[in-house]
């Protein structure tokens, strides 16, 4: 176990760190003087100078990264080129939101697809599996912005059931901040509802086929018994990666839909930020997506071995 967790988190800071050099080099490769954007075009050469001065843009790139680094190691992740403000604090602010959606989602997600997973194999062949096995494909192929528009246009403009866009914060009106989710979550979570339908669908019809669930069959456990305490836990493996793979993504890749249904998240943040070329606010942001994606990782080797005790954090098996 404490091999385990050294080796992780060795690798995990390797990663970080590669990380960290490609969001670096990519924000400083991108055209435009952010003193420039900061200063206005009327701005002197001496006080574009003096700025760059302050914030050390002057300085080489390797010595800027080194900075950055240093200070995000402490937890300084400099402030805001377009307001000053401390990008911690804005992380801060956005975060609880794309949490939030990123939750309901998934449990949106996994709602659906458990019972349609479930069904469309041990219905194999069925009309309920034909429906599983469309849906799965369905909800894979369509994007969830292009998904978010068909919602807005039909439960908020045609129907009028709920309010196209806007973010309410749960701690100031719960229900009214749900209703706002419903949508945009949905948007999301359908395409991980189909994944993890069509991986549970397969793993499932895998699990099936083998000799301990014929022999559960043969001492008189009852069908359902079978298939949730048997054939559904064996069947997990690969869906808890795919589950936790998309998981991660929903924090980075939300972006768009934030931006269609005005959802100020870590997603529209980014796309701000990029468009007035606030480097600092960036970097910080897709740090932070960054180490949510590796701890998530982590916690699903993790999850691994409660799902399967025969599965060693080592990475072998008993």
């Amino acid at each position: 176990m404490a091999r385990f967790l050294i080796r992780r988190l060795g690798l995990m800071v390797v990663i970080l760190l590669l990380v960290s050099v490609i969001i670096f080099s990519l924000v400083h490769i991108t055209p435009g003087d952010p003193a420039q954007m900061m200063l206005g075009q009327e701005a002197t050469p001496e006080a574009l100078e003096a700025l760059r001065e302050k914030l050390g843009l002057n300085l080489p790139l390797y010595e800027q990264y080194f900075r950055w680094l240093s200070g995000v190691v402490q937890g300084d992740l400099g402030v805001s080129l377009k307001d000053n403000t401390p990008v911690a604090s804005i992380l801060l602010q956005k975060l609880p939101v794309t949490i939030q959606l990123t939750v309901l989602a998934f449990i949106i997600a996994l709602v659906i697809a458990i019972p349609a997973g479930i069904i469309s194999a041990t219905r194999k062949g069925t009309a309920w599996d034909y429906l599983g096995t469309t849906f799965a494909l369905s909800g894979v192929s369509i994007p969830p912005f292009f998904l978010g528009i068909i919602l807005i246009f039909i439960f908020a403009i045609t129907l009028g059931w709920l309010p196209p866009s806007g973010y309410v914060a749960p701690w100031v009106d719960f229900k009214q901040s749900i209703i706002l989710m419903i949508m945009p979550a949905i948007a999301i979570g359908i395409r991980l509802s189909a994944e993890v339908t069509r991986m549970l669908r397969a793993s499932m019809l895998e699990v099936l086929d083998a000799d301990y669930i014929r022999t559960a069959y043969s001492k008189g456990l009852l069908g359902k018994s079978v298939i949730i305490g048997h054939a559904l836990r064996n069947a997990l493996i690969p869906v808890v990666t795919v589950g936790g793979l998309q998981l991660a993504t929903f924090f980075g890749g939300a972006v768009i839909t934030e931006t269609i249904f005005a959802i100020p998240g870590l997603g529209r943040l980014v796309i701000d930020a990029i468009l007035t070329r606030d480097f600092p606010v960036v970097q910080g942001a897709v740090m932070l997506m960054a180490v949510i994606v590796v701890i998530i990782n982590f916690l699903i080797d993790i999850l691994y071995t409660i799902i399967d005790p025969r599965i060693k954090l080592s990475g072998g098996r008993s």
